[in-house]
């Protein structure tokens, strides 16, 4: 029989805990297997589009060519922000964290949506599809906006992958660009019961609007431990700036036990699938551009982590060079994950709507009983 501290030690931060049961995605942490509503994520990459994994995370299959010629109709026609939400955000701190702009603006959708509230299938389906379309834009406004740019209306003869970059850089991806960023967007799509996916779910749980689940959702992505860790795998490869002083980089931060970003992760033991993916689209755009030395850093990292301490890249490691190649501003790469994960979180936000029941857990009580009431005279 366990004692309580087994039972607390175990369940800490709800690892192995079931919370839910979900068609969604799944994880197999030991054999590095991603699958989204059956279908595995390396298959998904090789032959489908971001589009098409959008329905199939909301709908258990994929579409038709009628279907998914009128999906993406509905979000790109769903693009647009309404003029109160962008003079809004002209009014943000041109310092405020995009993760924060983000949030809010999202949080604003809301008063301009009369069926935001409506948790039946049909009416929340269609709140998905404008939050769908708009994330992209505001995350790409925003960006615009605190650099003093001029905002770029978005071109609905696009996709979602391609209008982000249009919208962000001022021009067109060329078609191989944009295919590695719409791959990018499905890797990212879904990861099961992760912080923010679960957060989302509990918030519509309780019945409360698809603006407001997602909003709560993107919260807790902006959390240190949850998204940023493609940002800080940056940060580390500038800092140390010199494909030669990789080994004794690495040696001093094992012998410092400081945590090299990107390596290692809560559920795989094995390689991230993800990772496979972003290592190659890391390499093409160092050919692409010329600038071979953070793929190289990158990999040298890969060979003497798995040297010295048998631990593996996850889908942030590879994935900062790809988008820092890309010309995308550090602090913009978690934002770019709500942009691809708000398909993963509408996804169980219908589903939790489709089965609902409040998720309220216990808690273990560890505090002191039978204490008694001592006057405030005598404290």
């Amino acid at each position: 029989m366990s004692t309580g501290t087994e039972s607390s030690a175990a369940a800490a931060g709800l690892r192995g805990v079931v919370a839910a049961q979900s068609s969604i995605g799944d994880v197999n942490g030991e054999q590095g297997i991603l699958i989204y509503q059956g279908y595995d994520i390396h298959d998904l990459a090789e032959n489908s589009t971001f589009e098409e994994v959008i329905f199939l995370l909301w709908n258990g299959r994929l579409p038709s060519a009628r279907e998914l010629a009128d999906l993406e109709k509905d979000i790109r026609a769903n693009y647009a922000l309404p003029d109160e939400v962008l003079e809004l955000m002209q009014r943000f701190p041109k310092d405020a964290d995009p993760m924060d702009a983000l949030r809010t603006a999202v949080s604003t959708l809301d008063f301009f949506d009369k069926n935001g509230h409506g948790t039946d299938r049909e009416t929340a389906t269609q709140v998905a599809v404008k939050i769908t379309g708009q994330i992209g834009t505001i995350a790409a406004a925003w960006d615009r906006i605190r650099n003093g740019k001029e905002i770029i209306a978005p071109d609905t003869t696009l996709s979602i992958a391609e209008n982000f970059l249009y919208m962000l850089r001022g021009e067109r991806p060329d078609a191989e660009e944009a295919r590695m960023f719409d791959v990018a967007l499905i890797l990212h799509a879904d990861h099961e019961l992760n912080a923010s996916t679960f957060t989302t779910r509990v918030v519509a749980g309780t019945l409360a609007g698809m603006y407001g689940a997602v909003t709560a959702g993107i919260a807790a992505l902006a959390g240190p431990l949850h998204g940023g860790a493609n940002t800080n795998v940056m940060k580390m490869l500038i800092e140390i700036d010199d494909p030669a002083k990789i080994d004794a980089w690495v040696d001093n931060a094992l012998e410092t036990k400081r945590k090299i970003m990107g390596i290692g992760h809560a559920v795989y033991k094995t390689e991230d699938p993800r990772a496979t993916w972003l290592r190659r689209y890391s390499k093409r755009m160092a050919e692409k551009t010329g600038v071979t030395k953070w793929y190289e850093m990158s990999q040298r990292i890969e060979q003497l982590m798995l040297e010295k301490k048998g631990m593996h890249p996850n889908v942030d490691f590879y994935s900062a060079s790809t988008y820092y190649l890309m010309g995308i501003a550090l602090d913009m790469y978690t934002p770019i994950f709500a942009v691809s994960r708000i398909s993963g979180w509408t996804g169980h936000i219908l589903e939790q709507y489709a089965n609902n029941k409040l998720i309220r857990p216990r808690a273990e009580y560890i505090g002191a009983r039978d204490l008694k009431y001592v006057p405030i005279s005598e404290r």
